[in-house]
């Protein structure tokens, strides 16, 4: 068996050394945390502008085309909140910024000026990460204690509450209504990760509502609840707003249950009590993006394996590959390959599966900062091309009205769009291709996409035939129309 294993894995590394051909549609995600993150707090609102700017231009010089912006890092705000104060990550004692800003906003308008989704990534359960940390006077803390616990003396939500999971839900749906985001992300956060011999005290809420359940079933239920609550506020309110969840890479052991991987690690379901293959199954999220930090061969938890194993268990949701930079680049690839890092074979890996749409890079300051020549790779083949973001055709198939009125003057593209009408299928943004004269059209591919645009004008400066299409709010294609610029 040994001798079949590395047989295998050997295979697979020759496998990986093809270059897999960049896609046209791609999620290319970077994970932009705050927490812990002191440059927001240390510098001041142009620095910080600025700075964002900056992260954001080198971003996308790597092709990224999807932002996950904490702004919910421990129950308090990146942005303008009634119900929680601000960050302690950006100023002291929930006070407001000065000169006031709205980091959420900037983001949303700066990420959407570079053809770029932005995704408000948010904590649902913790508040604070250290055992002497205190809370400003306004956090609702001080005004429900109780609906709160300490877990290794941190403070949590009990998320056996019904105010908890109800206030959690208002955090959510306030951004939803007042900004346009992309979408909502939550990532691996549920109950904490478990602490050798310590029980988490939810014994008043067990007893209060687990009416005579399996305590572990309960707090499962306790997380679907919200989840499933969440998606119904969101359909309800703005439908194009995505839902994504990245979990910790691993649901469950094959030793634990038949329908789990080959692994030997922590897992979802039954120490963070998020099944989150009942949330993919039953549609409450868009899309899973699991996170498969390990190196390809890891002896607990291979990559190899379960990108195999969540490209099977998709459930009919999108599936995202959550990528740690610092061990993709550090560790060379499988033998015979003689590639110096693992880039290649995990980007090929994941461009093969069947069920998997794209990757998210963790985090995204290691791909601003070149780690291991992350983005030098990304921009010089990897992401070289342009990706359209994924569509979603759960929450709507109607492709928008074409553009009309596509016109050239002074080497200007513009053209016209209907006004949105508040529904998924508004034409939100415009893909621009361009062709030689001589040269089919061909929309399929992704080289001749010069742009991913919110803008309704595009600078043309080469002669050729520029070809513009509409995107709907879930990522819908029009029919094309074509200028020809001379």
């Amino acid at each position: 068996m040994k001798k079949l294993l590395l047989t295998l894995l050997a295979a697979a590394a020759v496998m990986a050394t093809a270059v897999a051909e960049n896609p046209k549609r791609e999620f290319r995600g970077a994970w932009m945390h705050t927490v812990f993150q002191e440059q927001y707090h240390r510098q001041n609102t142009e620095e910080n502008k600025a700075y964002l700017r900056g992260q954001l231009n080198k971003l996308k010089e790597a092709g990224v085309n999807a932002v996950i912006f904490q702004v919910r890092p421990q129950a308090d705000a990146f942005y303008y909140s009634k119900l929680e104060p601000w960050s302690r990550f950006l100023t002291d004692n929930g006070a407001e910024p000065s000169p006031a800003w709205d980091p959420l906003q900037f983001m949303i308008d700066e990420a959407h000026a570079r053809g770029m989704e932005l995704h408000a990534w948010l904590n649902p359960y913790r508040v604070t990460s250290a055992k002497t940390q205190t809370l400003p006077k306004g956090h609702v803390y001080h005004k429900h204690p109780e609906w709160f616990v300490r877990y290794d003396g941190k403070l949590y939500f009990d998320p056996g509450l019904p105010e908890s999971r109800k206030f959690i839900t208002d955090v959510v749906m306030d951004i939803v209504n007042r900004y346009d985001v992309d979408g909502i992300h939550f990532d691996d956060y549920f109950y904490p990760y478990p602490v050798k011999n310590l029980e988490f005290p939810d014994s008043k809420s067990y007893a209060k509502y687990g009416k005579g359940m399996d305590r572990g079933d309960w707090r499962r239920k306790n997380v679907d609840l919200l989840i499933e609550g969440l998606h119904k506020e969101i359909a309800a309110s703005k439908p194009w707003v995505i839902f994504g969840i990245s979990p910790f890479g691993i649901w469950r052991n094959k030793a634990t249950d038949p329908r789990g991987s080959e692994t030997n690690g922590l897992q979802n379901y039954d120490a963070l009590y998020a099944d989150v293959l009942l949330w993919a199954h039953e549609g409450w999220i868009d899309y899973l993006m699991p996170q498969l930090y390990w190196e390809l061969e890891h002896k607990t938890a291979s990559f190899l394996t379960l990108v195999d194993w969540w490209n099977r268990n998709a459930e009919g949701r999108h599936m995202y590959i959550g990528q740690n930079v610092g061990v993709t680049m550090k560790k060379p690839d499988l033998a015979p390959s003689t590639e110096p890092t693992q880039l290649r074979h995990k980007i090929n890996l994941t461009r093969k599966a069947e069920n998997i749409q794209g990757n998210c890079w963790w985090p995204a300051y290691s791909v601003t900062n070149n780690t291991g020549g992350i983005a030098d790779e990304l921009k010089g083949e990897f992401q070289s091309t342009i990706a359209l973001s994924p569509a979603y055709p759960w929450i709507s198939t109607t492709a928008p009205a074409p553009v009309s009125n596509l016109k050239c003057d002074k080497g200007q593209l513009s053209w016209e769009a209907p006004a949105g009408k508040g529904s998924a299928d508004d034409a939100v943004k415009f893909v621009v291709y361009r062709f030689d004269n001589d040269q089919e059209i061909d929309l399929d591919n992704s080289e001749a996409i010069c742009a991913v645009t919110w803008s309704k004008t595009f600078n043309a400066d080469k002669k050729g035939k520029y070809v513009v299409t509409a995107l709907s709010r879930v990522n819908q294609e029009s029919e094309p129309r074509m200028f020809t610029v001379k």
